[in-house]
């Protein structure tokens, strides 16, 4: 277990960690638009969408990584008719190379929520 490493733990009481660095990747659990208090932000999937994104870019900022980084991505929708407004907010925050993605259609969130996004970066330490 030596090459694992938590960057975040998850939240209280839930066993799962909220980012791992393993070898050379960085894995981040699904990330949903709630702050720290638990409150949704943003009624719109655009406004969701972005505050998703910004909560893994801060988890990747804690291993020195950032947006650049992420290779791979799964977007979970509660509605699929949200996808171009999302892909809209999505485009605008990676900025070089497009990460692979899987978008998937789910029936409901662990949260009342349009949105979930977790994603993993390549970024070996040095």
């Amino acid at each position: 277990m030596d090459s694992i490493q938590i960057i975040a733990a998850g939240p209280k009481n839930v066993p799962y960690s909220g980012a791992l660095y393993a070898g050379d990747f960085i894995y981040v659990s699904g990330q949903v638009p709630l702050n720290e208090s638990k409150q949704v932000v943003g009624e719109d999937i655009e406004t969701q969408t972005t505050y998703t994104l910004e909560k893994i870019e801060a988890l990747l900022a804690k291993a020195g990584a950032n947006l650049n980084h992420v290779v791979k991505t799964t977007v979970f929708l509660t509605d699929m008719k949200n996808f171009s407004r999302m892909n809209e907010a999505y485009d605008k925050k990676f900025k070089e190379i497009y990460p692979c993605r899987s978008c998937i259609e789910v029936s409901q969130l662990p949260a009342p929520v349009q949105i979930e996004i977790e994603a993993v970066a390549y970024f070996p330490k040095k």
